[in-house]
This record gives C-alpha cells, sequence and structure tokens, in this order.
C-alpha cells in the first residue's frame, strides 16, 4: 500500500481512530498530493470498507489504493456541510481520481462595475464578491453579447479596459458612433451624467422597466426643451426598446417552472453528457460535456459527482433537475439546494410522458454529440466557428482569424509572422512576414508583439478595411497585454483578442485575464486554435531561418574586395542566392554591379 513499513504503521494507526460521524476524508500519495476526496455519513465506515481485503473495487480505483499513502479526515456537523466541503475540495484539489467537471464556466452573466468611477458593463462567467453588480445567468450566451450591445446603443456606457485618466488626447471609435459617454477624454461628459447612465443600465438589468421609463420620459423631455432633438430621439429610441423587451419578458414568465434535463452516452473510457435548459417552458440552451478517462464507469457515483460539482456552486438553480439514474446523494443534494434556492428544488428520474419523452431526446442528443467529438474525422468549418464563438465568448462565429508570433535567435534576425484562418482553412496568400526594428540586443518580445501589432493594424485602419474577428497570439498574458496595448493606442477597442501559451495551452482572452479557458484536448476550438498557432510559429521560424541564411551569405559576398553590404544585398536580390552569384557569368554580373567588382566576384570564386 504505502512504500515503507513506517508509514503503513502511520497510515494503520490513523485507519483505526477514525471518527464515526459524518465528514469528508482525502487520501494522499507519498508526495503528498491529493488522490481521492469522498464524503461519508460515517467517516469509520465508509473508509475502512476501501481497506478491507474483500472490498469490489473496479481496476482503477484498485490502482488509486496502491498509491494511499496518508488519509486526511474532516469532522462536520452534519452531512450537507460534508456534502459542500466535499465538492470546495475537489475543485480546489482536482484530484486524479474523482470524476472532475471539466467545464465549469457554465453561463455567462453580465457585470455592471458599479464599485468604479466610471462603471463598466461587460460579459464574464464567474461571480466574485468584488463590489460589482452581476446579472444572469443567460441563457443561451448570444443572449448576453445582445443585452451588451443593447446597453451600449442605447445608455452608452462602456465596456473596455482603458485607463480613465481624463489624459487620452481623443475618444475612441465606440464614443464617434455613439456608443459610449466618452469619460476616457476630459469634458466629453461628467461623473455625474455618466453615473445616471450607469444607474439606468442597472435599473434595465433588475427588470424595473417602469422606474427606467420614466427616467427616460424625464430625460426626454427635459432635451427636447432644451432644443437637443438629436439627444431627445436617442432618449425616445431607448423607451421603445425598453418597452419592447418589457413586453417580451412578461409573455416568456407565463409559461412553466425552470428544468434542466441531463442524458449521456458511454463507451469506455468516454463518456459524453448533454444538458438542455428549460426556462419558462421553454429550451433555450444545451451544453456539451466530455470525459476521455472513465474507463470503469458507474452511472450513479458519475451523476453523483457530476451533479454536486455542477450545482452546488452555481449561482442559477432551477426547480427541477432530471437525471437518469438514481444516485446516492440524490436527495441530500435536492435539500442543499432548496436551502440555497429558498424553495423546494426537485431531483426526479422521469419514467412516463412527456418529461420521459425529453429525457429520452436529450440521450439521443448524447449519443449524436458522442459520436460528432470522439467518432468523426473532421467538423464542418461553420461546427468550428460556432465553437470558437461560444467558447472565447465572441460574438459572433469568426470567420476571419488573424494570427501572429515572434522569432528569434539571441536577439538577432527579429521577425514576426502573421497567418490568416479564413472560413475553416488557412489562407496562405493573406500571410504577411515583419521585421521587428524597434528592437535590438537583448530579446523583447512584448515590445516585438506591440510594434507589429501596432504596424499591422495602422494599416488595416488607414487603408479603410475590416478588423478580423479574432486576433490570436502566441504566447501568454504578457503577450497578449502587448498586443493590447498596441490597439490601445490605435483607439481600437471592443476588438476580439486572445492568447495561447505553449506549454500549459491555457487560452487568455482580453478583458478576461482572471478567466483563463482549459479546453478538453478534443475540442474543436482547442484544435482549430493550436493549428493557427502552430502555423504562424511554423511561419514565423521559416522566415528567421531564410533572414539569418541571406544574412550569413551577404557576409560571405563581402569577404570579396570592393563588395559591401550594399551590393551583396543588391546580388543576391538578383540572383537569389550564392550558388548562383557564384556561377554567374560577367555579362550578368555587370547588371548589378560595376567592371572592377564583377572581375573581383569571378576571380574570387575561382
Amino acid at each position: 500500500m504505502a512504500t515503507g513499513g513506517s508509514q503503513n504503521a502511520q497510515l494503520a494507526a490513523k485507519l483505526a481512530s477514525i471518527p464515526a460521524g459524518p465528514g469528508v476524508y482525502l487520501y494522499r500519495d507519498g508526495a503528498g498530493d491529493v488522490l481521492y476526496v469522498g464524503k461519508a455519513k460515517s467517516l469509520r465506515n465508509r473508509v475502512r470498507g476501501y481497506f478491507q481485503e474483500s472490498r469490489d473495487l473496479d481496476p482503477r480505483m484498485d490502482r488509486m489504493m496502491a498509491r494511499i499513502a496518508d488519509v486526511e479526515f474532516i469532522v462536520t456537523d452534519t452531512e450537507g456541510e460534508a456534502l459542500a466541503l466535499e465538492n470546495n475540495l475537489i475543485k480546489r484539489n482536482k484530484p486524479r481520481y474523482n470524476v472532475l467537471l471539466r467545464d465549469d464556466k457554465i453561463y455567462p452573466y453580465i457585470k455592471l462595475t458599479v464599485n468604479e468611477t466610471f462603471p463598466r458593463a461587460l460579459m464574464t462567467r464567474r461571480v466574485r464578491r468584488d463590489g460589482a453588480l452581476y446579472f444572469g445567468p443567460f441563457f443561451p450566451a448570444g443572449l448576453a453579447r445582445k443585452t451588451l450591445r443593447l446597453i451600449e446603443r442605447h445608455f452608452l456606457v462602456r465596456n473596455c479596459n482603458i485607463k480613465i485618466d481624463g489624459k487620452r488626447p481623443r475618444p475612441c471609435l465606440q464614443h464617434y458612433i455613439h456608443r459610449c459617454l466618452g469619460p476616457c477624454v476630459a469634458d466629453l461628459t461628467t461623473v455625474e451624467a455618466y453615473r445616471e447612465a450607469a444607474r439606468d443600465v442597472r435599473l434595465f438589468l433588475e427588470g424595473r422597466t417602469g422606474d427606467l421609463i420614466r427616467s427616460l420620459e424625464e430625460k426626454m423631455a427635459a432635451a427636447a426643451a432644451g432644443e437637443q432633438y438629436e439627444a431627445a430621439a436617442h432618449h425616445r429610441d431607448a423607451i421603445r426598446t425598453v418597452a419592447q423587451v418589457a413586453e417580451r419578458q412578461k409573455m416568456a414568465s407565463a409559461g412553466s417552472d425552470d428544468i434542466d434535463i441531463f442524458g449521456f452516452h458511454h463507451d469506455a473510457p468516454r463518456v459524453a453528457v448533454s444538458a438542455f435548459h428549460m426556462r419558462r417552458g421553454r429550451v433555450v440552451n444545451r451544453k456539451e460535456m466530455f470525459w476521455e478517462d472513465q474507463e470503469a464507469f458507474r452511472e450513479d457515483a458519475f451523476f453523483g459527482a457530476l451533479l454536486k460539482q455542477y450545482y452546488l456552486d452555481a449561482p442559477f438553480i432551477p426547480a427541477e433537475i432530471h437525471v437518469p439514474v438514481a444516485f446516492e446523494d440524490r436527495e441530500l443534494l435536492a435539500e442543499r439546494l432548496s436551502d440555497r434556492k429558498g424553495r423546494r428544488v426537485e431531483i426526479r428520474m422521469p419514467r412516463r410522458g412527456g418529461k420521459r419523452e425529453l429525457m429520452d431526446l436529450v440521450r439521443r442528443n448524447a449519443r449524436l454529440i458522442f459520436d460528432q467529438r470522439f467518432r468523426s474525422t473532421d467538423l464542418l468549418p461553420a461546427a468550428i466557428a460556432r465553437d470558437l464563438e461560444e467558447t472565447l465568448d465572441l460574438e459572433r462565429a469568426p470567420k476571419r482569424i488573424e494570427a501572429f508570433d515572434i522569432s528569434n535567435l539571441g536577439g538577432s534576425d527579429i521577425v514576426a509572422s502573421m497567418v490568416v484562418w479564413r472560413e475553416g482553412a488557412m489562407s496562405r496568400s493573406d500571410y504577411r512576414k515583419f521585421i521587428v526594428r524597434s528592437v535590438s540586443g537583448a530579446p523583447d518580445d512584448y515590445r516585438s508583439m506591440r510594434e507589429v501589432v501596432d504596424r499591422r493594424y495602422r494599416r488595416v485602419i488607414e487603408a479603410r478595411q475590416r478588423m478580423p474577428d479574432l486576433i490570436l497570439i502566441d504566447g501568454g498574458l504578457g503577450q497578449l497585454h502587448a498586443a493590447q496595448a498596441a490597439l490601445d493606442g490605435l483607439n481600437v477597442v471592443d476588438q476580439p483578442l486572445a492568447s495561447i501559451a505553449k506549454r500549459e495551452e491555457i487560452i487568455h482572452v482580453a478583458g478576461r485575464e482572471d478567466e483563463p479557458i482549459r479546453l478538453e484536448r478534443r475540442s474543436p476550438a482547442l484544435q482549430a486554435i493550436q493549428r493557427i498557432r502552430d502555423e504562424s510559429h511554423r511561419f514565423a521560424i521559416a522566415f528567421h531561418r531564410q533572414r539569418r541564411g541571406r544574412r550569413q551569405t551577404a557576409s560571405e559576398l563581402t569577404r570579396v574586395p570592393g563588395i559591401g553590404p550594399r551590393s551583396a544585398r543588391k546580388l543576391l536580390d538578383r540572383f537569389g542566392s550564392l550558388r548562383k552569384v557564384r556561377s554567374a557569368v560577367r555579362d550578368d554580373l555587370l547588371e548589378v554591379v560595376n567592371r572592377k567588382q564583377a572581375d573581383a566576384i569571378l576571380e574570387y570564386f575561382e
């Protein structure tokens, strides 16, 4: 079991003194890493059962038992407290032998940063205790993006990360197209006027449409009285939009309760789970989850672990949860969720009728997504784009992605590449190469990235071309911030921007740097991003080698008496390689250099 007799003796002593009450147990290996976290109504009975010779465990759990070097117990007053503590410890430690919720970023919220002088409205998938207000969740995720656009259009509240100090010389494009009051530039608005707009946003998100419409009507009347007819028309349009949204919400609320329905398909060691979310009687969204490490799959244990992690920390809890199988802590979990929601929450297993038909539909959907993920050899570009849209919280499915990478060798020949992914394929005709000019000596990838991004999009803006749907940076947070700084310097805001770190394969999205994205390795979005990143890396290295080769060739030519760096470059531009210069005849050389230089070249290579 454990390595060493003293460790075995310590472990045996702990097992002999296990308390009888409820609590949580942690199994650790010899390095102290957590292998497994579990909860029990009786710690003594549950844990001792693992170590009995007659235990009946699957091969995976048997391998875990062989690695256990220590057991830790945490006693709780109630089984409900143990349930919550187990969930927290699993999410914190991510033990190898627990069923882990791979993608726990659930659904987006709109965050209103009322704790800032000039509040922002932005989308997030994490609810924190940071003084801001959170509204949601939004089903589907696209509804959050549409709501943000509505807020920009009618309330002019910013969603950027620009530092507000009043020192910027001019506002960004959002102000010019009447989607932001422009607090980043002095005298465009006042703190009082901006806070009034943020207050209206809060009323809108809280659903207090009556108070909001009265506020907007007062502003419209005041603007009309002051002959500010454009402002009056803006408030009139906002009133109409708010009234329409309120009417749709009233019609939707006439339906039945909120229900989440789960179905699964399993083919060892892989599992696909589909979750349909019904809100007020309508299926508004679905969620897909995948696992590849469920060798000894037990339906009851799997769904028990899944639902705890899915709901115990979730800000929104439906009135009913429909699952395909019963599991050990079903009643306890329902009781815990009921306490959090403030009303009864039921976890059911429908056997007949319309709800059973819905359960069968979700199960068939799980089989379909299993085949698409694990058995399909290729996905359509539209499906990949939709996955990128959902994963990165983009406003629309991307059609064009531009990706950048920096390549250098000891600070020499610092170059960069830009490759383009367009509608599911790499578009080689759109690739670009950059020679970094602002960095010499010691390499500085951040400064190099800022220069290249600035040069690229300065040209795009000057040529009045459309920005890409996504800019992808090869690197971590440092490179991402360098690219963001370049865009800020160009007054480009609200531009989708992300980076992917090479080793960890962690994706960072600008504006959500504190919410790094880790995708399952078969995720279509991750595979697309990796493909684009790898191509940008390949193209940058190829250009770097080309530059280095030309520099070395030019160095060889400058050894010829009378040939300097400028003449060497001319010769390489004309002939393409040192070998062709070496084999050139005198008349061909005279097209590039003078007679004395041509004779010197011929004599040198002879």
